[in-house]
Parts: C-alpha cells; structure tokens; sequence
C-alpha cells in the first residue's frame, strides 16, 4: 500500500471507529510512559537510612560547650525535616549556609533540598565583603550561621538588609537556656509539619521534580576574579556521590563506615560525601577546625575509617608528634593540589593509605581516579609512588578524561598522544560535570567551549591512559625554552629530609628568560639554610640542572587557600617582594 492510501486508511478507521482510534492513542500513551524511571536526587539518602537503620549513628561532635554529641540517623532525619518545614513555612527558596563542620551544616544541606530550595554553601574564611558578594549574587533570602562566623556577615547586612539570619550556636542543646534559634527553628518547623498534616517526609521534595534543576551553587574561591557560582543538580550530586561511594570504598569493610570531616563541606558541597557517607549509613565525624591532635586521637580511639584532605593537610598530619602506625588501614582520599610520591610513601607506612582523586569545584568535586594496580607492588618503592601519584582515569560515574591540544586555531579537539610526554588541557564531559555558572553566561560558553568542559590544568597522558598533571597553565616556567613544571619541582624539592612543604614559581632572568625560586618550610625549625637546598638540588637530588631553583627562601609557613591550596598568586608577590598577607 503507497504510504499516501495508508495514511487515508487511518484517518477512515479512525472516523468509522474513533472509539477504537481513542484506545490506539492510550495504548502508545502507556508505553511511552517510563515506568521504570525516577528522577535521581541525593536528598533521599537520610529519609532511606532512617527507615532502615534508624538508631544507627549519624552523627559524632564535640560542640561549643565541650560536650560529646551522638545523634541517630533517626534523630537526624527528623531534624533536617524540621529544617525543611521552618524553610517551607517561611517561602525561603534560596539558603545560604556559613559554617564550618557542624551537625547543623549537615542537617541543612538535608533540610534545604527538601524544602525544593536552593542552598548556597559558602568558605567562612573570604573577606566579608567577598562574602557580602556571593551571598547577594546568589539571591538568598535566609543565612544558616555559625555564631563564630555572625561578625562576618556586617558588610552582607548593609548590602541586603532584608536577608534574615538564622544562627546555630552549636551545643548538645535542643531546648532551654542553651538552645539557640536554629534549634528552635527545626522545632517551629516539626511543629508546622504536624499543624499541616503530619506528612513527614512524604509533604516534602525527596524525590526532584525535575532531576536536572538546581540545587545548590557552589561558590569558586575568587582568588584572582569575583568567585562564580558554580550550578550543582540533583543527578549530578547523586552520580558523584555514588562514584565516592564506589572509588573511596566506603563500603569496602564489614563494619560501619566511620568518616571524620576534616574537608570542609562548604568545598563543593564537601565534594557531595555528605550523601555519599549518608548513602551507606556511616558515622560523620564533624570537626570544628583541622587540630591535627585531635585527628590522632579520633584516629586512634575512634577507629575511624576515611577521611578527606588536601596534599598539605596530609603533611601536617603525618609531621605531627601524635603521628604513629595506626593497626587497622584508613582510607584516605586527597586531592585539592597534585600530592607527591614521597607523601604516598609517608603516608602509607602510618597505614593511611591514599585513594587519589583529581577534580573541580566545576565536577562537584572528584572526577578521575589513580587506580592501584597489583603489578605496582613489585616496583621499587620510587617507581610505585610515583605511579600512584598519577591523577589517573575517569570516575565510573563519568566518561573517559581527556588530555587535549591547546590553543588550536581550529577549534578541533585533538588528544595529545599516549606518550607521557606531550603537554595539553585536561577536559571532561558527562554525568558529574556542572551544568554551568549562575547568572554568567560568558563564563558559562567558556568553560564548555567545544562541548567539553575544560579545567584549565595541564597534563600528560601516558600509554596506560592515565593523565598525570604537570602544571596549571599560568604556573609553567619557561627557562631557555625548557618548561618546567612548579608541580615536579616541588615533589623533588619534598623528598630533602629537612624540608616539609614547597611551594615553586617563576622569577625573571636575563639570560634564561625565567627561572624558578622555591618558598619552603623545615620540619622541627631544622637549621638548613637556602643555600644547603640549592647544594643538595645540584649535588645529590634527582633535580635536572636547568630545574634546580636560583633562590630557595626558607618560610615560617606557606600561603594556602581553605582546600589547603598553595597560593601562587602569593608566591608571587612575594618572589616581587611584596608582603601584603
């Protein structure tokens, strides 16, 4: 039949028996309804552990008034509920947080994304005026904060005096003289879900509307530029918190999971682990600050089984007079700044034993892997570490990393080859990529400029496929026509026995164009001076002659961003002679 006599034959069917034409389109109409779909979103994470194991703890901290605080998952669900109700009571769509690593952080992460708002997470640690900044760019209409952190909202109560704040004075108190009005106002909200029909948690948005909608905005650390708002969604946090689940093995022990915060969980919503450990019903270990005492101590006595933490922190840690072989292994996830194999080794015969990740505020945190291979155990301990400071292949949530060309006139996305050697730009692509930034347009296109999204780090892809960071873009110095890597250098400069951190960047020189200058810190005030690193980088180190630094300045301490961060930007001035932080 010619297809113009069939469609005529539907159209006489249809007037002859528009009853059965009616059944046809209902019959296309269910089957094209997915009924083998639901929207993904992490918020269903707490109300999921607290119908399974609800006296399971959630929550281990010590508060403000020195008190030791155990919360249930039953207890905190039923309080990021009362936080969901007070927001819904009050049409608050937009939250901001300004906390450090609190229960109440943690509940309002919860509360917020059931409430169908939007929470903006911010680093207690910027300017107030930086703070002032982002909190208005991003339209909150309410701010959580710690009452350490009330004083830095002066400049944000001049710019927006209509915003109202909500604060947590952080005790082991619910009610009474010790509780605060955040206590209060997780009980203001139970009260109204009760006065509105006592639904529960099924009044509230467990499951997202719309999976790719907003749900947070992740503010950038806005060293050099105004900070971005990075777009977080529903399916992408609840990706990446099942690739942690799955990279960090938290699931990997028979025991519960036990993960102590000594990341911030402001930094790209705590690279979504307060889902993540969530998810399998572990203990969040909340600490007030990095006290690296402490951390021992809870290391110890709490048998704690993860954490995460910057390359620096992890130095720390490992220096510090508490330091000793724990008896049972500690997963220990790093990233923030390329970490060095000497570290790995350090860190490994303490028994933490680092499960290294790469990624941006812009992927929700992680998005590559080092993945161990058995092989690697039968190299000489130089060659393993080296290899597994490697930042690796991509997460199994995400797709495939890619190093590509730079700066092609072209357009075109070239991978550089598998060689470990030719240089390009790491890019990303798939599920755990952000959507873009707030009310940014332009950076928006640029970050995903030709459907990547691009991370501005410069790397190298070896035969085995995994991508090894070499530099960011600005921070390659280029002596003679050699490029050297600060990132390199600085790994080498870390295995002197007396030196603990580095920090490399470029200085001028007239004859080789630039050359490198190392800022350092000792271990236990050791009396080396600049010149005995420069003798040993010539004499004894594995340091190439074109790499060994002109200057090596020694520093009480080296300038850090709240990841722990080096800032080069710093190093800069001060290589300048510039000394204004």
């Amino acid at each position: 039949m010619s297809g113009a006599l069939s469609r005529l034959s539907k159209i006489a069917s249809q007037v002859i028996n528009p009853t059965h034409a009616e059944e046809v389109d209902t019959a296309k109409e269910s089957k094209n309804h997915r009924l083998n779909f639901h929207t993904l979103s992490p918020t269903a994470f707490l109300p999921r552990a607290a119908a399974i194991e609800p006296d399971a703890e959630a929550v281990y901290h010590i508060t403000t008034n020195n008190k030791v605080l155990r919360r249930t998952y039953g207890e905190v669900a039923d309080r990021a509920r009362g936080v969901s109700y007070y927001l819904k009571k009050h049409n608050y769509t937009r939250v901001g947080i300004l906390s450090t690593n609190t229960p109440a952080f943690l509940e309002s992460l919860y509360g917020i994304t059931a409430a169908g708002a939007v929470n903006v997470a911010i680093n207690y640690r910027l300017k107030s005026d930086d703070i002032a900044y982002i909190f208005t760019h991003s339209e909150v209409q309410l701010i959580i904060v710690d009452a350490e952190f009330e004083d830095l909202l002066s400049d944000c109560r001049k710019a927006s005096p209509l915003v109202q704040i909500l604060i947590d004075t952080d005790t082991d108190a619910i009610e009474g003289d010790l509780c605060g009005p955040f206590d209060r106002a997780v009980l203001e909200g139970l009260k109204h879900d009760v006065d509105t029909g006592n639904k529960g948690w099924d009044g509230l948005e467990v499951q997202a509307a719309d999976e790719e909608s907003v749900f947070a905005l992740a503010y950038t650390s806005g060293t050099t530029a105004r900070p971005k708002g990075v777009e977080y969604t529903h399916r992408g946090a609840y990706l990446a918190a099942l690739g942690n689940i799955i990279e960090s093995g938290l699931n990997y022990h028979t025991g519960r999971c036990k993960y102590l915060w000594t990341l911030p969980m402001f930094h790209a919503t705590g690279w979504t682990f307060p889902w993540a450990i969530t998810a399998v019903r572990g203990t969040h270990y909340c600490l007030r600050k990095i006290d690296y005492p402490l951390i021992w101590r809870l290391l110890k006595e709490e048998h704690i089984t993860h954490f995460n933490a910057a390359p620096t922190v992890n130095t720390l840690l490992c220096a510090d007079s508490s330091a000793s072989r724990l008896p049972s292994p500690v997963r220990v996830t790093v990233a923030a700044s390329p970490p060095t194999p000497h570290l790995f080794e350090t860190m490994t015969a303490l028994n933490l034993h680092p499960v290294h990740v790469y990624g941006l505020t812009e992927t929700y945190g992680p998005i590559t892997k080092g993945y161990h291979m058995p092989s690697w155990d039968a190299l000489p301990a130089r060659d393993k570490y080296a290899k597994m400071a490697r930042q690796g292949h991509g997460f199994v949530t995400s797709l495939p990393a890619r190093v590509i060309q730079p700066d092609r006139t072209d357009g075109q996305l070239i991978d550089v080859a598998r060689d470990g050697n030719e240089i390009g730009e790491i890019v990303m692509a798939g599920n755990i990529c952000a959507k873009g930034y707030y009310k940014d347009p332009v950076a928006t296109s640029k970050l995903w400029a030709g459907s990547v999204s691009h991370s501005g780090d410069l790397a190298v892809m070896h035969p085995d496929g995994a991508i090894q960071i070499l530099d960011r873009a600005k921070d390659i110095i280029i002596s003679g026509g050699e490029n050297i890597s600060s990132v390199a250098l600085e790994a080498m400069l870390a295995t002197h026995p007396d030196i603990l951190e580095a920090g490399v960047v470029a200085v001028k020189d007239e004859r080789w164009g630039e050359r490198p200058k190392a800022f350092v810190t000792v271990k236990n005030q050791a009396a080396t001076t600049g010149a005995d690193v420069i003798a040993w980088a010539k004499e004894n180190s594995s340091i190439s002659r074109f790499m060994v630094p002109r200057e090596v300045e020694i520093v009480a301490e080296l300038p850090k961003t709240s990841t722990g961060k080096i800032r080069k930007n710093v190093l800069r001035d001060w290589a300048r002679g510039v000394r204004s932080e």
